[in-house]
């Protein structure tokens, strides 16, 4: 076959006007005679590119660059780990409290009814192809009466199952922000959600956690980011990194702010219910009377099962503030890449109905003791300061640097743990809070004693009393 270029005189232009198209057709070409073009009256005729038109547009060599997307995609805790120098004490066996995994240690199995919903949806062989792009309608059907509540109810077209919690949080921000927005974000905060906002064009404003009130809000300082081209904000309740629990009152100063500027909120609740005894972690949708949310959660952290890759988002939309539009943009989005794993999505039903009470409660039995270990444990520890969690999965210590002149900062702090103590936690540069560092407390109990242990000789090696003053830094 022969490719050539003609040129298509069209029906409806005024004159003898003719419009040049570059088309290819393969084939003998009409309107040829002799080498030169005559114009048929189907209007199609053969025109001879110059030699210089048709090298124009031919590349001479490869260049392939990678996109702006994938240039601007960074993740704060792999450029900042990535780069540390790790290097464990080699009569020592690692005690790896940095890794946000459950199941690492193996001695957080999920409950054997998940695993048996597991099976019985692969025996079934219903659920062996593909699923609509949002999830099966019956799966739908079963997070809705699961996380339904008076205060918030839930249908199944209010469901959006996604490929794990991370992939609900890239939908709504992609909903819900297009280039040269911003978005508001907690400080410190679980990295991801600036990784996918600046990929997108999205700028990334952090508001304040306070640790001398238990990570509560900087409300004050929350409120004045906010401008007219803020497109949402990020409530992670239960937090990651923090193990912060907000009250209900604080959930609805939060909702108060967002009311007052009509900012939707995207709810990170993926730790919901993973809270130790005595307190409570009410949904924030339960609380909005007139702020929209989408909320997002999963099976990863409370089933202990984050390799399924099973998440959804929560539709909450007050008074049709979202309306179509954002529905419709959600179920777009979820299409690009088909929605969640489809025998997990079968599998839900019965996670949902048959997991007994105790495996939560042992789960939170465990993050209970390590807790306790972990705070009164280093709470004595001259130059740290540990402040109380009251959720998730998670503690966060703060370095008073002054007090380790040998360090430049967290993450020099916690690399040398590593090379002394092989210990590793998390430096909180990582969250873009500095001079802290994050403590999982999903280890086996005497791994946690041990490692508190260490930490202490750590500091206690390293500590200096006085500041250049002369007075004590700690009183």
């Amino acid at each position: 076959m022969e490719n050539r270029s003609y040129f298509v005189k069209t029906n409806g232009t005024s004159g003898n006007k003719t419009t040049s198209i570059n088309a290819l057709i393969s084939g003998k070409p009409m309107g040829v005679v002799n080498g030169k073009n005559h114009a048929h009256g189907d209007g199609v005729g053969h025109v001879n590119p110059s030699p210089a038109k048709a090298m124009k547009g031919r590349r001479l060599r490869w260049t392939v660059k990678p996109s702006e997307m994938s240039i601007n995609t960074v993740n704060p805790i792999r450029s900042i780990v990535d780069e540390m120098k790790l290097t464990p004490h080699p009569d020592k066996p690692m005690i790896a409290l940095s890794i946000g995994d459950p199941t690492v240690f193996g001695n957080l199995p999920t409950d054997d009814a998940v695993l048996q919903a597991m099976k019985d949806a692969i025996d079934s062989h219903k659920y062996n192809g593909y699923a609509p792009s949002v999830g099966y309608a019956t799966s739908r059907q079963a997070v809705a009466n699961f996380y339904s509540c008076p205060k918030a109810p839930l249908e199944a077209e209010d469901v959006i199952l996604t490929s794990g919690c991370s992939h609900a949080i890239d939908l709504v921000i992609s909903v819900l922000c297009n280039a040269g927005d911003n978005i508001l974000v907690p400080r410190p905060g679980f990295s991801l959600y600036k990784t996918l906002a600046v990929s997108m064009g999205i700028k990334v404003k952090f508001y304040d956690l306070l640790p001398e009130k238990e990570w509560e809000v900087d409300l004050k300082h929350m409120e004045s980011l906010i401008d007219d081209r803020t497109s949402c904000l990020v409530v992670t309740n239960p937090s990651n990194p923090c193990g912060s629990v907000y009250s209900k009152e604080h959930l609805q100063k939060i909702l108060r702010v967002a009311s007052r500027h009509c900012v939707p909120i995207l709810a990170d609740e993926i730790y919901s219910d993973m809270v130790l005894p005595g307190c409570e972690c009410p949904s924030m949708a339960s609380l909005s009377s007139d702020v929209p949310i989408l909320s997002c959660g999963g099976l990863a952290k409370r089933w202990l099962v984050p390799g399924w890759r099973m998440g959804w988002v929560l539709i909450h939309d007050r008074n049709d503030v979202f309306g179509p539009a954002i529905r419709q943009g959600l179920v777009k989005l979820s299409q690009r890449i088909l929605g969640g794993c489809s025998i997990v999505q079968g599998a839900l039903e019965g996670i949902f109905n048959n997991t007994p009470q105790s495996f939560y409660d042992n789960t939170i039995s465990l993050l209970k003791t390590n807790a306790e270990i972990c705070y009164s444990g280093l709470s004595i520890v001259p130059g740290l300061r540990p402040v109380r969690t009251s959720g998730a999965m998670y503690l966060m210590v703060g370095i008073n640097m002054d007090h380790f002149p040998d360090f430049q900062n967290d993450v020099d702090f916690t690399e040398r743990m590593v090379t002394e103590q092989s210990v590793f936690c998390l430096p909180t540069s990582a969250f873009e809070y500095p001079n802290f560092f994050r403590i999982v407390l999903t280890v086996p109990e005497e791994m946690m004693v041990e490692a508190c242990s260490r930490i202490r000789e750590f500091c206690e090696g390293h500590y200096q009393p006085l500041g250049l003053d002369g007075n004590d830094l700690d009183q």
